[in-house]
């Protein structure tokens, strides 16, 4: 019998992956997306779609023609969720067709994502606009199944990636929306950033926006711009090349903060809205 699992946390679960942001993303801002890859000879060479959510939030699903489904967003044990879900793939090509992994059980030997995954070609985000990927082409779409994904779609916060500004995603969450952007960059070095363009007036995308907070997740801090109402995916785009290079430079910049600058650091600090 195994020894128990190590629980230790590891900040940064997804390191070594390709897209190690947009998995990010998968977990913590995108309602419906997948990323079809498979694993490795040693674990079968099967075909694994790593989804952002499954139904009843189970962890991985195996389908009828054996391939195996993963749900970031689901809640799984231990402090390291590469290795949470690298067993809940594991688990699931144990599992007779058509049936689901409804919770992990994570053991000493239980093998990282980066140990199952065959990534070699990369791993690239597909953003939904459903959750029809929840569909097991070779079952029957019963009445209610029908009536289940028509009652998840209907809560579905519009959601895209943003051209020209790599790992960011646009959001229509009702009364605003807003534009969310994975950073591998320490959330000091973002505010400082966002501190050196505010005091020039530069730290919104572009008029009538506004930058509210930011938080960490998974080793990665997502900065949070306000966007008006109506401004889409595409308003972000239109000033995304611009954008991406003021704010990248700040980002880069080393020197001190000037007395304006700094000034303006305290005012944003003290209106962050906490998104932690």
């Amino acid at each position: 019998m195994s020894s128990a699992p190590n629980n230790d946390l590891v900040l940064r679960p997804f390191e070594g992956l390709p897209n190690e942001q947009d998995l990010v993303a998968m977990r913590q801002l995108i309602p419906a997306a997948t990323i079809t890859t498979a694993t490795t000879a040693e674990h079968g060479g099967q075909r694994v779609t790593l989804a952002t959510i499954l139904p009843m939030n189970w962890p991985a699903i195996r389908r009828s023609d054996g391939s195996v489904v993963v749900g970031l967003q689901a809640s799984v044990p231990g402090g390291d969720l590469s290795r949470a879900f690298g067993q809940a793939i594991v688990q699931a090509l144990a599992e007779e067709p058509g049936s689901p992994v409804p919770a992990v059980e994570l053991a000493a030997d239980s093998p990282r994502l980066q140990d199952v995954l065959e990534v070699s070609g990369g791993l690239d985000i597909e953003v939904h606009d459903s959750f029809e990927f929840w569909v097991d082409p070779d079952a029957d779409r019963t009445p209610e199944v029908e009536a289940s994904l028509r009652e998840s779609n209907d809560k579905i916060m519009p959601t895209a990636p943003v051209e020209g500004l790599e790992h960011a995603y646009w959001v229509d969450a009702g009364p605003k929306e807003h534009l969310r952007w994975v950073l591998d960059a320490d959330e000091d070095r973002v505010i400082d950033a966002v501190a050196r363009l505010h005091a020039r007036r530069e730290s919104g995308i572009a008029e009538g926006t506004k930058y509210v907070g930011s938080f960490r997740a998974e080793g990665m801090t997502i900065p949070v711009w306000d966007l008006p109402s109506g401004f889409g995916a595409e308003g972000v785009e239109e000033h995304a090349e611009a954008f991406r290079t003021r704010f990248l430079e700040a980002l880069e910049t080393t020197e001190p903060l000037s007395v304006l600058e700094r000034r303006a650091r305290g005012g944003i600090v003290a209106r962050q809205v906490t998104l932690r």
